[in-house]
């Protein structure tokens, strides 16, 4: 695959000329792009990518742009606003198609369908890398050696999968550290949910035929696993060992909670994603029901973001390309409409997944059932979703009038700090906004200012709020120098349809419409001391602040803001209880924020900071001496002595404890 951007002597000279956005731009890259698959990026006047599309052929497709009329008005917008362009030429279209779907959720174009989900998916993992394998629930990249098996919609159906076969195959779940340093068996062995392969109470061999049916059951081979432990269990009996049937008997029973009819679990599919899509009111809900093994591991709804005129075959087909980009697709998928080159999206999924993948659209018998069931579960989901908006709607509706805003806020920003007599001090915000509390933008930020009085939550609240507020005026006049940069070097376009308000009155998106503050008037005033600093006023950011009522009961809150009497909002009052609701969400953030970073510093050993000393020579210095406080009062020979120190490290870390 190469990357390309078309140029040429009439390149040159058209970008020295530059074309107004719109058609003439894209014009002169067609006059230089070859008949060759690839993916094509469409970018703005500040660069950022408009839309992602792949071609069979990039000639042929980007001229399609070029052409008058027969476009929505969505393509219509986009053609309008592209300023420039950029390509990448592919050996085949499938190999196009996977990277456009890679791009799609690396760059999150504005005219893309784009799956919205931060979630990665939970798998169990049995680690292949130690002589007594571990199970254990695992996100994320797939760096540790061993067997994954999933995805599971849920970290609750990861958990009650490992809890039955912790009961069936009793393999360990603890860590290399703990197993290595057991003398007798934990409390797991005690309960029958491991075989304390730690202390040898199984062979080797034992353990290894154990994770072996561990593997086998979640592979799909649970029925036969079933027979051949029955068959055992009446070998073990017939032979009046009694003790191996109980044993086998209990294993059986913990598989059948797993194993039967579990709600939607059929028959005729064994591993498979049922996905389906609902549309209404210009949005759209994907569901899809993961099964594996011949078991239903779960489900859950999606709601990509795309324009209101995409039919329900695109977003799907985005959703598929864009799902199964970062994971492995299951040997079929079956999906709710038919969309459009299926075959070559099962093609690119096969190559990814490096095994043949299918894509399906049933009509009829079992499979059409379980669409059928994923796609009334699409439609409950989206009814929830809007009314929940609408509800939520209302609830900004009121904030905008009780805090007399411009506009209902898209963007509310609640601080709060943590400590304990100043110690780990650490302050945080959240977002909130339409769609709700927007997790992925909250931040922290660690008190750096070294003199502070122990508990100054004002002095907290000024390093905090100047820190963020300084972040926010850089981005404002960052944004406003690269728009008069842009219109000074462009002619007037105010007559096209992506005309922009002077740079002046524009913001940046992460600009908060309101920020609350948790506490009273002081805290407001010091938020105010900053904001004059900066040059801010009430009008360039709505503040607020609450602080808690009477005996800090709840419903009695008092509200302070700039020039603006303090006020109270009836108890009942559906807003008092959402600004609580906010105000609850930072401080439940700031203060699990400040127990993560103490609970850090509790576990933290002095020989961490010794330079040169890393985690294998740790370990040996505390396996010697026992403790990291025998280790400071050792002096130089006997530091020498362990394995690992040499004679110049043992006088460096003896010289560190004595300063």
């Amino acid at each position: 695959m190469d990357s390309m951007e078309p140029t040429s002597d009439d390149g040159a000279a058209a970008a020295n000329a530059r074309p107004q956005p719109g058609p003439e731009v894209i014009k002169d890259y067609v006059k230089r792009l070859p008949a060759k698959p690839g993916v094509y990026r469409m970018l703005d006047r500040k660069g950022d990518v408009l839309y992602v599309g792949k071609a069979r052929s990039l000639k042929a497709r980007v001229s399609n742009y070029v052409r008058l009329g027969g476009h929505t008005n969505r393509i219509a917008a986009m053609i309008a606003q592209t300023a420039a362009m950029e390509f990448s030429v592919t050996d085949t279209e499938t190999e196009a198609l996977l990277l456009e779907s890679n791009l799609i959720k690396k760059l999150k174009p504005k005219y893309n369908v784009l799956l919205r989900d931060d979630k990665s998916f939970p798998y169990i993992l049995i680690r292949r890398d130690h002589a007594a394998p571990q199970i254990l629930k695992h996100r994320g990249a797939r760096a540790p050696n061993g067997d994954y098996f999933g995805p599971f919609a849920s970290a609750g159906a990861v958990n009650r999968t490992l809890n039955t076969l912790q009961k069936a195959f009793l393999l360990r779940s603890c860590s290399d550290s703990v197993y290595e340093n057991r003398s007798r068996p934990c409390m797991l062995h005690q309960i029958k949910r491991c075989a304390a392969p730690c202390v040898d109470y199984v062979t080797t061999q034992e353990y290894g035929a154990l994770v072996a049916d561990a593997a086998a059951f979640l592979s799909g081979k649970s029925d036969a696993l079933r027979a051949r432990l029955q068959t055992e269990m009446e070998g073990a009996a017939e032979a009046l060992d009694f003790e191996k049937a109980a044993r086998l008997r209990d294993r059986i029973r913990a598989l059948a909670p797993i194993t039967t009819s579990q709600g939607v679990n059929p028959a005729s599919v064994e591993e498979a994603d049922v996905i389906a899509i609902h549309k209404a009111g210009g949005q759209s809900c994907v569901h899809a029901v993961f099964f594996r093994a011949g078991q239903n591991w779960g489900d859950r709804s999606f709601f990509p973001r795309h324009e209101k005129d995409a039919s329900e075959q695109e977003v799907l087909a985005a959703f598929l390309g864009q799902f199964y980009d970062d994971k492995p697709a299951p040997k079929l998928i079956l999906a709710s409409h038919d969309i459009e080159e299926a075959e070559l999206l099962a093609e690119a999924l096969s190559l990814r997944a490096d095994r043949k993948v299918e894509i399906h659209t049933p009509a009829r018998g079992e499979k059409a059932k379980l669409v059928q069931y994923a796609r009334r579960n699409a439609e409950e989901a989206l009814a929830r979703r809007q009314a929940e908006g609408a509800a939520q709607s209302k609830l900004l509706d009121g904030v905008m009038e009780t805090f007399d805003l411009e506009a209902r806020p898209a963007r509310i920003e609640v601080y709060d700090n943590s400590h304990i007599q100043g110690s780990n001090a650490v302050g945080a915000f959240i977002v909130a906004g339409p769609d709700g509390f927007d997790k992925r933008s909250y931040r922290t930020f660690n008190i750096k200012t070294t003199d502070l009085t122990p508990g100054d939550d004002y002095a907290m609240m000024r390093e905090v709020l100047r820190r963020r507020l300084t972040r926010l005026v850089k981005a404002r006049e960052e944004m406003e120098n690269r728009l008069q940069a842009d219109d000074g070097d462009s002619e007037d376009v105010s007559d096209a349809p992506d005309a922009r308000p002077a740079a002046a009155g524009r913001k940046p998106d992460a600009w908060p419409d309101l920020i609350l503050i948790d506490g009273g008037k002081g805290q407001l005033s010091v938020v105010m001391e900053v904001m004059t600093e900066l040059g801010l006023t009430a009008d360039d950011l709505a503040i607020a602040s609450i602080a808690k009522g009477e005996d800090r009961d709840a419903g009695r809150e008092t509200f302070f803001m700039p020039q603006r009497q303090a006020f109270k909002l009836e108890p009942t009052s559906p807003v008092l209880h959402y600004l609580q609701r906010l105000r609850d969400e930072a401080h439940r953030f700031a203060i699990g924020t400040h127990r993560a970073k103490r609970s850090k510093d509790i576990a933290r050993n002095p020989l961490d900071e010794i330079p040169g000393v890393g985690p294998g020579r740790k370990k040996a210095l505390l396996a010697h001496f026992g403790s990291a406080r025998a280790v400071k009062r050792a002096n130089v020979d006997d530091l020498a002595r362990v394995e690992g120190v040499s004679k110049q490290l043992a006088v460096k870390i003896h010289d560190w404890f004595r300063g």
